[in-house]
Parts: structure tokens; C-alpha cells; sequence
């Protein structure tokens, strides 16, 4: 049987949308296709039992016949962070590897990455132990943004000693695709790292309203309603030095923008740019000039209690039922899958 770990070195890449694709597309072609999350983040209770909502879905898609709690062996929460911080919680690494080798019978088993390989580590199991451990290949699948995209595959290939698969390029866009197919794949080929498929910006499967947005958030939403409707395609959070920022900003379109507050340097970058929200944590408000200006440009300013990784953290969860969830979608992301990657490569290990 062959464990592939469908991972990557940032959040909002589109690992659930490709491996949703992918599996049904290998069961299409005859394959039996197995699937488990071994690091959940989406709690669902399911008559006493807690389980990531991801794995009952992909469950029930790919009709898999083993119990929710052998596929979806272990979830994160707050209340098990706050006991595993007290002590009360033991490390998890052998009821993680235990469900994984459990899984028998199939041709391929996918394993479901969460957030990055290194997410777990505070419970005693990340994705870079999962891949070592399980004798299994790693794809990342890696949202295009730019430089910074080739040197997170590069890292991981060193971090992954030899265990990296190969990679599917997320998300390019129309202006990116030529120098991505001439320049970067060319030059990760001479690193040993094989490209698998680039997938282009699908706008049915990769936006939400910021509407819907600020609605998923409980968000308050101070000034420019009348922008609530327009498409969010990207999320950037905004925690480096404003000149990073406002590079990165500029390089990605039609984006929403998180932030504290306090950064009114980073929330007039990100006016300056193509934005469609901003969303601000911490429940604080920002000052006058700010709300004047993203009036002025009809951009949402959206203000949360949470902190910055929590609303990260809920976007990535809500980004994943909005994009999967719906028939029209879970047919497009087998059309894309075929269409833009090379299955019988990825599929030789």
C-alpha cells in the first residue's frame, strides 16, 4: 500500500480541495483509496465522541468503511490544548501512528496534513514524524505567491531527508503561470524536487464574500458596506515590517487582510493595494484616518475579539466547508485534479 501525506509549509494552500480531488479521482480509475486526518482541528461531536469535521466528510465522499474514530483518531481543542499546558494530557504519537498503520486494504492511503508539517508538535506528533514514522511520501501542495513559495519547498526538502514526493503548485494565476512553468519548475527539477501539476486560480472553488466572511467571524463591520459583496480570493496576514508587507501586499490581489489594530502602518499598506476587507483582531478599534481612508476606497474594516491566530485558524476551517462542501464544487475539484496534474507520476513511489 502506498501512504502519500498531503501537506504543506503554509495554511490556505488548498490541501482538502486537492485531496478531495485526487481521491476521487483515483477511485474513478479503480483505485482503492483510503483517507485519514490524523491531527484534527475542526471539532465535531458526533453522539459522545469528537471528531474533526473534515474526516467525517471525506468519510462519507469516499465511503470508507472504518469507524469516524480510527480516521479522525485525534483533534485539537482548547480544552485539550489547556490540559496538554497543565499535564493532563500524555503525548498522542502512539494512538496517531496506531490508527494510521490500522488503515489496511487499500492501494493508497492519503493522510491529510492540517496547517503545516510542523503543527502537533505541542501534542507530541507533527507531519514530518507522521511521514517518517509510516514509511509514506510527502506532496505538498503550495499556494504561488512568489520567491518566498520556492524557498518554503526547498526548506522542506532538507527537513524531509529524501521523504518529499514532489509538489503541486496551488492557486497560480494567469500573470505567474509562464514564469512558474519556465523559470521554477526548471530550476526545482535540478534540486531533485519533481512539480506534479500547477493549478490555476479557480474563482468557483477559491473565494468567499466578505460578507460571508465577516457573518463566520462574528465580526463587526465599521465603515463601507457597500463592499461586503465583492469576492475575497487571498488572505494575508500582516505581522511582518511594513516594507515586506506592502511587497507582499502588491503581489497579491483581491485579498483580505489580517491584522491587530495597533498596525496602522500595515492597514495603510494594505489600502494602498488591492484588498477587499480588512480584517482587524483584538477586538480594538483603529484610529480615524484609517476608517476615513478605507471609506473613501469602499473597503471593510471588520472587527474581532479573537486574536490573530484564532481567526486565522477559523478562516482556514470555514475556507475549507465553503470550497468543498457543495456538490458543484466536489465536481469541479476532480475536473481540476485531472486537468492540471500528472496522476501516473504522482502515483509512482
Amino acid at each position: 500500500m502506498k501512504r502519500l501525506y498531503i501537506g504543506s509549509m503554509s495554511p490556505f494552500s488548498g490541501k482538502s480541495l486537492f485531496t478531495l480531488g485526487l481521491g476521487l479521482l483515483l477511485k474513478e480509475m479503480g483505485y482503492r483509496v483510503g483517507y485519514i486526518k490524523p491531527i484534527g482541528n475542526e471539532p465535531l461531536q458526533i453522539n459522545s465522541k469528537v471528531v474533526d469535521g473534515d474526516a467525517q466528510f471525506f468519510k462519507d465522499v469516499l465511503e470508507l468503511e472504518e469507524p469516524i474514530e480510527v480516521i479522525s483518531p485525534f483533534v485539537e481543542s482548547l480544552d485539550v490544548l489547556n490540559r496538554t499546558l497543565s499535564g493532563k494530557v500524555r503525548s498522542v504519537d502512539r494512538k496517531v501512528l496506531k490508527a494510521i498503520n490500522s488503515m489496511k486494504g487499500y492501494d493508497i492511503l492519503l493522510i491529510a496534513g492540517t496547517r503545516d508539517i510542523f503543527e502537533g508538535s505541542l501534542y507530541g506528533i507533527n507531519g514530518i514524524r507522521i511521514i517518517r514514522d509510516v514509511d509514506a511520501r510527502a506532496v505538498l501542495v503550495e499556494r504561488w505567491d512568489n520567491e518566498d513559495t520556492i524557498d518554503d519547498i526547498c526548506a522542506a526538502k532538507d527537513i524531509l531527508e529524501g521523504r518529499l514526493h514532489g509538489v503541486v503548485f496551488n492557486h497560480v494565476r494567469d500573470e505567474a503561470m509562464d514564469f512558474v512553468k519556465k523559470r521554477v519548475i526548471p530550476y526545482l527539477k535540478r534540486k531533485g524536487i519533481e512539480v506534479f501539476g500547477l493549478i490555476p486560480f479557480d474563482r468557483v472553488l477559491g473565494s468567499i464574500t466578505v460578507r460571508a466572511l465577516a457573518d463566520v467571524l462574528g465580526g463587526r463591520v465599521l465603515c463601507a458596506e457597500e463592499g461586503l459583496d465583492r469576492l475575497v480570493e487571498n488572505f494575508s496576514v500582516g505581522a511582518m515590517d511594513v516594507n515586506n508587507a506592502l511587497r507582499y501586499f502588491r503581489a497579491t490581489p483581491n485579498k483580505a487582510v489580517i491584522t491587530g489594530a495597533h498596525r496602522s502602518d500595515i492597514q495603510l499598506a494594505a489600502l494602498e493595494t488591492s484588498t477587499r476587507c480588512i480584517i482587524l483582531t483584538g477586538g480594538l478599534l483603529p484610529n480615524d484616518v484609517i476608517i476615513g481612508k478605507a471609506r473613501l476606497k469602499g473597503i471593510p474594516i471588520i472587527s474581532v475579539k479573537e486574536d490573530t491566530f484564532t481567526v486565522v485558524d477559523k478562516i482556514e476551517k470555514v475556507m475549507g466547508k465553503f470550497r468543498i462542501r457543495e456538490e458543484e464544487k466536489i465536481k469541479r475539484a476532480v475536473d481540476v485534479v485531472r486537468s492540471n496534474v500528472n496522476i501516473k507520476k504522482l502515483t509512482q513511489i
